[in-house]
């Protein structure tokens, strides 16, 4: 094991372990999650625009293309703001629980958007995740609302973390990234006008501890494990790279416990769901690598 792999493995982690802030950034964060994820988008445009890179090819993407990621940019945008809602309306634990349940979406939407034959153990992986819901669902009756809002969080995450699979070979990854939050920034500016007058009593601007966060939340959870992130696929394998992002909802969890002792407000039948799912999530790499070849993680942009 040479010293660039090593080190590229204990950046992967790294990456992970600050995705996993997201949802805690959501929490502290007081601003409505529509709003929360203007000043995201915004604040992270900005900062991608200081990139050089992203200058020297960002000006070669043919019409077509920019159209393409243009609208794989409102999903993210639905996305964000469905997770963040969910955070709001429930915890941490019940938006990352549900977002944990990528795998099962990916099994169905991807043989039907693709034209792909369904695959017999991703079917199977996906009907264990049904109980596991169900148990979440059945005692966690007070978070009714975030668990759909993190349902609906997780279909617009298996939307277009699959159609980006498709951009990643036209474009430059960081291109990706950056057109796509711009274009859900811009799609946000040109709602919220409408959307603020039909709320009452809600904060659009932030105190300075949450401007504070936010330049942490986009820079620390997006620009830096995003950077860091495409220096370490270079050296380690897409498989060790599927393997270790699959800790990112273990962190928020723990997060969550230690930051906001969430434990205290769920019931031991939803920790019986999420071990479930989690199971799910660590087994299906290896039975991919078992009986489907290397795996081929969808490319994301981090919560």
């Amino acid at each position: 094991m040479n010293q660039e792999y090593k080190k590229a493995y204990l950046l992967y982690h790294v990456c992970v372990f600050l995705w996993g802030f997201t949802a805690v950034f959501g929490k502290i964060i007081d601003l409505q999650e529509t709003i929360l994820v203007w000043w995201r988008m915004g604040i992270t445009s900005l900062i991608l625009l200081c990139i050089p890179a992203l200058w020297k090819t960002i000006r070669n993407i043919d019409k077509k293309t920019l159209l393409q990621l243009a609208g794989i940019g409102v999903l993210v945008t639905c996305h964000w703001i469905s997770f963040y809602g969910s955070i709001k309306a429930s915890n941490i634990s019940v938006a990352l629980t549900c977002l944990a349940t990528t795998s099962f979406f990916v099994s169905v939407f991807e043989p039907l958007m693709f034209n792909k034959k369904f695959i017999w153990y991703e079917l199977i992986l996906a009907v264990l995740v049904i109980p596991a819901i169900y148990l979440i669902f059945h005692f966690s009756g007070s978070y009714t609302e975030g668990i759909i809002l993190g349902l609906a969080s997780t279909i617009f995450a298996t939307l277009f973390s699959l159609l980006n699979k498709k951009m990643i070979s036209k474009t430059a990854p960081l291109n990706i990234t950056f057109i796509e939050i711009a274009v859900g920034f811009v799609l946000l500016s040109i709602v919220l006008p409408f959307y603020m007058q039909t709320q009452q009593d809600v904060k659009f601007w932030p105190t300075k501890m949450d401007t504070v966060n936010l330049i942490l939340f986009s820079t620390l959870c997006t620009v830096v494990p995003f950077t860091l992130s495409l220096y370490c696929m270079r050296h380690i394998s897409v498989f060790t790279a599927s393997i270790t992002l699959n800790l990112e909802p273990v962190y928020g969890i723990i997060m969550a416990i230690v930051f906001f002792n969430e434990n205290e407000y769920l019931a031991p039948g939803f920790y019986i769901g999420t071990v479930l799912i989690l199971l799910v999530v660590f087994i299906n790499p290896f039975i991919q690598r078992r009986f489907g070849g290397p795996i081929k993680p969808p490319v994301t942009i981090g919560e």
